[in-house]
């Protein structure tokens, strides 16, 4: 689906043989009956086929296989949309990246081995910044050496029960927030599962009381939280993008094969020149979600000074289009694109999530007019 090196290809190839033979549609029917759909000895075998370290630099412990590790976990993302595969992979990459980046060697040498190994899994408990010191979502207090969090953190993905969290906490008189790494199992951890469509990923409230974590367990400079959500932002825009273009694939796929093998007045479906028409559009909308999701891996990758413009591009119009395409795929396939027994509404599933975790379409598209205006202003 994207231009990639040959080494991308591999990364891909073997993501997608281990996806299709370990998730199969009936795996995910199973899957869905659980309370937990997170397999500890399934995710360590994916970070032992890369899943996890693209986005950290080799002297951190992780490794692209090209120069661009975003571009590599594109491919990664891709499939796992195309399979509505389990597993927090766009959380813990974040954080992986958020500990590579800005990490001590203390975090590094123990959480991100161990997120790098498979061993634990993380997820990022994003919360816009909000006006006004009574709405901060996580506040940290100084006791000694220690830092004492309570909060709240409203919808995270849940994966492994010895992951880590990553929170953003306002501190002082200036409300500055510092990001803080903090241990699930901590004493004052409390979670409750969220209700949710996606049939194999789960989601948590997390309600931080009194949580006392060493000082230590910082992520970077004071007060540079707000900075660093931005492109952590932008990663996970890029990632949710690739996972919406998965399920597209996925779809199209089989509503075009849908079009061929079913007859309708003794002609194939397809045959039909309004039928065409509309496959025409629908992979015209997954071609472009393609592009542009594409694009965005490669200027957020390489650093580039419209890397965030390109990212909620992406996020805009594949939360948009994404959605769209699959619906269209249903009504293609009459009564039975509807039913539960039917495959398709599990890539509608993940699309649907996807595009409204971490911020709408319609979000997006106002950080793109903010951004593109803040260029226009600039260039004056």
């Amino acid at each position: 689906m994207f231009t990639q090196t040959a080494d991308q290809d591999l990364l891909e190839a073997t993501t997608e043989q281990y996806l299709a033979a370990t998730y199969p549609p009936a795996r995910l029917r199973e899957l869905s009956r659980r309370d937990s759909t997170f397999d500890a000895a399934l995710w360590k075998q994916g970070a032992e086929l890369g899943w996890t370290s693209p986005l950290v630099p080799e002297s951190a412990g992780g490794g692209s296989v090209s120069d661009n590790g975003l571009a590599d976990l594109l491919a990664v993302a891709f499939q796992f949309g195309r399979h509505a595969a389990p597993g927090p992979l766009i959380g813990t990459n974040v954080v992986v990246a958020a500990l590579g980046r800005w990490g001590s060697a203390e975090q590094r040498g123990g959480p991100l081995a161990e997120l790098l190994g498979g061993t634990a899994t993380a997820a990022w408990a994003h919360a816009p910044r909000s006006v006004g010191r009574s709405h901060a979502a996580v506040r940290a207090a100084r006791s000694g050496d220690d830092v004492v969090l309570n909060g709240t953190a409203s919808r995270v993905e849940r994966g492994a029960p010895n992951g880590y969290l990553l929170v953003a906490a306002a501190t002082g008189e200036d409300d500055a927030r510092s990001h803080y790494l903090v241990p699930f199992d901590a004493p004052g951890v409390q979670t409750s599962p969220l209700g949710g469509i996606d049939l194999t990923r789960r989601h948590l409230a997390v309600v931080l009381r009194d949580v006392t974590v060493p000082a230590t367990s910082r992520v970077g400079e004071p007060g540079t939280a707000d900075d660093h959500d931005e492109l952590l932002l932008d990663l996970t825009a890029v990632l949710q993008a690739g996972e919406i273009v998965g399920a597209m694939e996925r779809a199209f796929a089989t509503t075009l094969r849908w079009t061929h093998d079913r007859y309708s007045f003794g002609r194939p479906l397809g045959s039909y020149q309004e039928i065409k028409h509309r496959m025409a559009d629908l992979r015209t909308q997954l071609e472009a979600s393609a592009a542009v999701a594409e694009k965005a891996a490669r200027r957020v990758g390489e650093g580039g000074h419209d890397a965030r413009t390109w990212a909620s591009a992406a996020k805009a119009h594949v939360g948009r289009a994404g959605p769209e395409v699959i619906q269209d795929c249903v009504q293609l396939h009459g009564g039975i694109g509807v039913t539960f027994e039917h495959d398709l509404h599990l890539y509608l599933r993940r699309a649907t999530v996807d595009a409204q975790l971490f911020g709408t379409p319609a979000y997006f598209t106002e950080r793109l007019v903010r951004l593109l205006n803040a260029a226009v202003d600039g260039g004056r």
